[in-house]
């Protein structure tokens, strides 16, 4: 896999994946960022090299390598406080917890389509998960192999699940890691990361119809020379079949990218990359639904179930960070084919502006290319501020098309993120939220706070 990219130069392999896309007209503009950026100095691609580090599981969590030999410990205190040392495993456990509560108001219009749709909205809290996990690294393998296990209670469907479990294999000669289990797809950078270390409450509507989990196998690999990166994965229902998350048959799902500029002396990153999907739908059917990025509100928009034989998802996204400030972008759209009936399309898409208060950034790393958890220099049980992140996200979702009319729903967010310690977070969130639907327009306000623990 190496040879394809390593000699590649940046541009070309762009232009060349947005050809294969046909998405070259809804990305113009990262054509003309890209052409700038090749034409800058060599000096503003500083990189750090996290080719090396040791992937726990594939949604960007890491096992620290340490000073002996990347694999065994010097001394028990090189460990973290959650994580252990056996004869053939280390052994890390960890927990998490997210509670939400909501409150509404809107105008007589949202009312009616409330009515319309027998929902009546009422300030409430909910559990939106309480999950478990274990995980590990093999000691007796040359190779890297690493394990992972989690179990989570579902507040939405109230059932326990398994989530991310299997197993992590390192191959070098390749320059990445697989992964063989139950894992996220690997579309789109939000939808990959860990679900506790999101820029915002909850992600963007349009990620909806793509499902959380999937059964198979996965390649994620970076490759330092020419700076991108690819995903592969092959997934099958086998083992998930009657699952509430387990919409396909089976898909295959591919996101590569770009990352010309990391420089961690300066925290300036620029990350852009093109993801594809194709599987197909349980039953011939599919239904698209969705909430308003607001856990304890139900499903606001609803295409009701469509036959679909075949299914494909197309999708971009760029985020560009600059110490403190980050922008960012993710734009797909979501194929439906029938052999009896009619084809379907449905598009969504949301922007991210955010900005530290105090003095920190969120790190990237090239292991699965995606976000990692906000550091936290001194928490307010030390005396300290913790860390204060200001976010403003902007989101559509579209579900009209032909005679499906399920409406659609786009929402302002700004919401404030304070990470009181390294394993507590609290958001205050505001949203607003405009719903076409039913042939009127209707508008409503979210007030709402969320508690996070997360012990990882």
């Amino acid at each position: 896999m190496e040879y394809i990219f390593s000699d590649l130069q940046p541009k070309a392999f762009f232009m060349r994946i947005m050809k294969c896309f046909g998405a070259a007209k809804c990305f113009a503009g990262i054509s003309a960022t890209v052409s700038i950026l090749y034409l800058m100095p060599n000096a503003a691609y500083a990189q750090k090299d996290t080719t090396k580090q040791l992937p726990d599981g594939t949604d960007g969590r890491l096992f620290t390598p340490r000073v002996a030999d990347t694999t065994f410990v010097r001394k028990k205190t090189d460990l973290a406080p959650n994580e252990f040392e056996g004869e053939y495993s280390t052994f890390r456990i960890g927990l998490g917890f997210i509670g939400d509560y909501t409150a509404y108001s809107y105008d007589k219009t949202f009312r009616k389509q409330m009515d319309s749709l027998d929902l009546n909205l009422t300030p409430a809290y909910k559990t939106r998960d309480f999950r478990i996990l274990a995980s590990g690294r093999f000691l007796k393998f040359k190779r890297y192999v690493a394990w992972k296990f989690a179990y989570m209670y579902d507040g939405d469907k109230n059932v326990w699940m398994v989530r991310e479990s299997g197993l992590t294999i390192g191959i070098p000669e390749l320059k990445g890691n697989i992964f063989i289990g139950r894992t996220k797809e690997g579309f789109s950078m939000i939808k990959v990361m860990n679900g506790h270390s999101g820029i915002t409450n909850e992600r963007q509507m349009a990620l909806d119809p793509v499902p959380i989990l999937a059964d198979g196998i996965k390649y994620f690999g970076y490759y330092p020379r020419s700076r991108t990166f690819l995903n592969l994965a092959a997934y099958s229902d086998l083992t998930s079949r009657g699952q509430a998350f387990s919409t396909f048959n089976w898909q295959f799902v591919g996101r590569g990218g770009w990352v010309p500029v990391n420089d961690d002396k300066t925290g300036t990153l620029l990350h852009i990359a093109l993801e594809a999907r194709y599987g197909s739908p349980v039953g011939g059917k599919f239904t698209i639904k969705s909430r308003p990025e607001s856990n304890p509100t139900p499903q606001l928009i609803n295409t009701g179930t469509f036959s679909a034989d075949g299914s494909t998802t197309l999708g971009g996204e760029i985020y560009y960070r600059n110490n403190r400030f980050m922008i960012g972008s993710e734009a797909m759209v979501h194929n439906f084919y029938s052999k009896t009936a009619d084809d379907h399309h449905f598009f969504g898409g949301d922007a991210i502006v955010s900005f530290f208060l105090t003095d920190t950034k969120r790190p990237y790393n090239t292991t699965g290319n995606v976000f990692g958890f906000v550091p936290v220099r001194k928490s307010v049980f030390q005396g300290g501020l913790g860390a204060i992140e200001a976010v403003l996200h902007v989101s559509t979702f579209n579900l009209n098309d032909g005679v499906i009319q399920g409406g659609q729903m786009t929402r302002i967010t700004p919401m404030i993120n304070w990470y009181l310690s390294k394993i507590l977070r609290w958001e205050l969130v505001y949203g607003y939220g405009i719903l076409n639907r039913f042939g009127v327009t209707g508008h409503v306000n979210f007030f709402e706070t969320r508690i996070q623990i997360t012990m990882m």
